[in-house]
């Protein structure tokens, strides 16, 4: 999945409304791979794939997943941790330690649902600043070269 629908995704958690949700979903609290694709605007690739990372753990109905509220809860956890530019491997730790309900202690804000500490935040401030340092910067060589080349 590319970035920008990745990132479109992350924004989609929270345009998301109960009345998006299958009322059969709803009612048993239960949710598909299609019900929860649609709800985030992403692919059943990409659900697929967090499962295959143990990110998500849906049950089987045959071959049918069925994923849970937690599993729905989680799901957006990842897309806003992605949004947010952090790795899956980091965000895998903190859906750990939220598990463990804070057992690394100390202070933590919440955002987007997801508890970061101190360091996190800045460490991620500083990354996401540089990289947007170098888009800014290629982008700027990228309008130069159009610049010097004759209208089509």
């Amino acid at each position: 999945m590319s970035r920008r629908s990745m990132a479109m995704a992350g924004s989609s958690i929270h345009e998301t409304r109960s009345a998006d949700v299958s009322p059969a979903a709803d009612e048993a609290g239960e949710f598909t791979i299609g019900d929860l694709a649609r709800d985030f605007g992403v692919t059943l690739r990409t659900l697929r794939f967090y499962e295959s990372r143990g990110l998500i753990t849906p049950t089987r109905s045959g071959m049918t997943r069925i994923y849970s509220p937690r599993d729905r809860a989680r799901l957006a956890l990842i897309l806003k941790g992605k949004q947010l530019g952090f790795t899956l491997v980091e965000i895998r730790a903190m859906l750990a330690s939220e598990d463990s309900k804070g057992a690394a202690g100390g202070e933590a804000a919440a955002v987007g649902g997801l508890q970061l500490s101190r360091e996190q935040i800045v460490e991620q401030l500083e990354l996401l600043r540089r990289q947007r340092t170098e888009i800014e910067d290629a982008i700027a060589e990228l309008e130069a070269s159009l610049s010097r080349l004759p209208e089509a």
